[in-house]
């Protein structure tokens, strides 16, 4: 069975532009830069659950159409940008495929109330002492 990174390979459009910045001639010339499409509204490789919560991210790369678009140009080269885009585009489909924990209410208990009313009313006394002094 091949892994999920040859399979996202295989749903993504990459396409090489030229890098920004400084580099020398070689910026100029060479088209190292990655721009890597992913589809999230339409990829079966992906879980519904998955889906909706790289849709619902708020994520910038996100279009309106649902395409997730990742830029890499950190190396020189086009192997090194194309490696580091997949490897972006999968962390972010790991993050979203894990489920949160519930958050379970809890209350402070009576010693920690009784623990901050203590500091608050030290505090308090701290800062009118500070006040004027009649003589």
């Amino acid at each position: 069975m091949r892994s999920l990174a040859e399979k996202l390979l295989a749903e993504v459009d990459i396409s090489f532009t030229l890098s920004q910045g400084a580099g020398g001639q070689n910026v100029n010339k060479v088209a190292t830069a990655v721009q890597m499409r992913f589809d999230v509204k339409n990829s079966p490789l992906i879980s519904e659950h998955c889906r909706q919560r790289l849709l619902n991210s708020g994520d910038t790369r996100l279009t309106n159409d649902g395409v997730l678009v990742i830029r890499a140009q950190e190396y020189r080269t086009q192997l090194k940008n194309k490696e580091a885009a997949l490897a972006r585009l999968l962390l972010l489909i790991q993050d979203a495929s894990q489920v949160q924990k519930k958050r379970r209410a809890t209350k402070p208990s009576r010693a920690a109330k009784e623990r901050r009313l203590k500091a608050k009313t030290e505090r308090g006394q701290i800062k009118r002492a500070r006040g004027k002094v009649d003589f």
